[in-house]
């Protein structure tokens, strides 16, 4: 059946009087919603060993990104010759470094640090296990997302206890214990924080 121009006229009214009913209005522009939403990619590009090497000692951090404990490449200041050796600064130097917010470049990256300050760290006390870190914060007291990215960034470094686990104390007489850095603590430190016992 040919289609005479008079038809084609009353049938395009018939479809714009339809649209408008639905409540839909016909439009010839396009819709933009913008981009989708891309990911967080928790990954920041690593500098050079010879810019690592002339700005202080390699180390490495966990931060949250994501809900989870991620490892960041820092370097760190540590002053004398036996420096490297001891474990309290360089557990302080860690510690510190924990509480600093995260670089631009970080933080575009999605990462976030839940270390709140300040925390000093201190010499095992008398009748302590000789691995003991004595905070100033209570470590019962810390968030388990807090909690997690010390204990994950001192039990991976040289002031940890090996087997990535750390003794932790804090201020006056409370108790050590040993915290463990799993994997289910890495990937899921909010829930309820690292592992621990009583060690004597």
């Amino acid at each position: 059946m040919r289609r005479t121009p008079a038809r084609a006229a009353l049938f395009g009214a018939l479809c714009c009087a339809t649209l408008a009913g639905c409540g839909i209005r016909p439009t010839e522009v396009p819709t933009d919603f913008g981009p989708a939403p891309s990911r967080v990619p928790c990954t920041t590009g690593a500098p050079e060993i010879g810019t690592q090497a002339a700005a202080g000692i390699p180390v490495r951090v966990f931060l949250v990104c994501s809900s989870q404990l991620v490892a960041v490449d820092r370097t760190v200041q540590l002053e004398g010759e036996d420096a490297a050796s001891d474990r309290v600064r360089i557990a302080q130097a860690l510690v510190d470094e924990l509480q600093e917010r995260p670089s631009p470049v970080e933080g575009q990256a999605g990462f976030t640090t839940d270390v709140r300050g300040p925390i000093t760290v201190a010499k095992p006390q008398d009748g302590d296990p000789r691995a003991t870190l004595r905070l100033s914060a209570d470590p019962a007291g810390l968030t388990p997302f807090a909690l997690s990215q010390l204990v994950c960034t001192l039990a991976v470094s040289e002031a940890g206890d090996g087997g990535r686990s750390v003794v932790l104390g804090g201020p006056g007489d409370t108790e050590p214990r040993r915290y463990e850095c799993t994997d289910e603590t890495r990937s899921r430190p909010g829930e309820s924080g690292p592992p621990a016992q009583t060690v004597g």
